[in-house]
């Protein structure tokens, strides 16, 4: 469902509804996350990453902490800030079980405390459409790395974030209105549309240098193994990825 003024909507508002999201929900996506992240987004932050060995990480906006728990298996020193209770909860209770290192902290990423020394690294996957005061939350990002460090980010791709759904009813794509920003409901939260450059103006604005985007497309195999509709994946991108390096 689409529709409303993002305007209307406050951090506040959306994190307190982010924090009522179920426990099921939680486990779901354990270990490596839905199958959208499993064989599009994972993938390819993994490769933009690099090596993350020793390497200091923020994962801004770390959800449940499936991403964390994967840079921590590789050898990052991770640092994760999320603000829902139940988000945050549920990754404290599983760094309690395996031990990884992980530090998380709860914190508006659009507000958050010193997080210590300059990051290597941060990563912020299908966290900005969700936060009403993103631009604030992006330079977060980008100030807490240090010079030449990279930051990647994930968006619900603006030309076709409603894919799944139009493909289903429709046989193909279909939207009415891009340049305008508007809010997208979903089952746990919001996530609020806004044109593609408007995100990367910001970044432009912020003295990042832009080193790839890419615009994953879904394996035929996968989707062949996947839930009903997910062939669109595979004819248009659903997500967008975005690699820069701070000044």
């Amino acid at each position: 469902m689409t529709g409303g003024d993002p305007s209307e909507r406050t951090n506040e508002a959306v994190i307190r509804r982010w924090a009522a999201i179920p426990r099921e929900a939680l486990e779901a996506h354990d270990p490596d996350g839905d199958f959208a992240k499993r064989h599009l987004l994972n993938p390819v932050l993994l490769r933009l990453l690099g090596d993350v060995r020793g390497r200091r990480v923020l994962d801004a906006g770390c959800g449940q902490g499936y991403f964390s728990r994967l840079l921590a298996e590789r050898g990052a020193i991770v640092v994760g800030v999320e603000p829902a209770q139940a988000l945050f909860d549920y990754a404290v209770e599983r760094e309690l079980e395996r031990r990884q290192g992980i530090r998380y902290v709860q914190a508006d990423l659009s507000r958050p405390p010193d997080l210590g020394p300059p990051f290597d690294l941060c990563v912020a996957s299908m966290v900005l459409p969700a936060i009403p005061d993103w631009a604030a939350a992006m330079r977060s990002c980008v100030s807490a790395l240090a010079p030449g460090g990279t930051f990647v980010f994930t968006v619900n791709h603006p030309c076709f974030e409603r894919l799944w759904p139009t493909w289903r009813a429709h046989g193909c794509y279909q939207v009415s209105e891009y340049l305008a920003p508007y809010e997208v409901g979903g089952p746990h939260g919001w996530d609020f549309h806004r044109p593609l450059s408007t995100y990367l103006n910001e970044l432009i604005g912020l003295g990042c240098r832009l080193s790839e985007i890419v615009e994953p497309g879904l394996d035929p195999e996968a989707a062949a193994a996947g839930p009903e509709g997910i062939d669109a994946y595979v004819h248009l991108p659903n997500f967008l990825v975005v690699a820069a390096q701070r000044s």
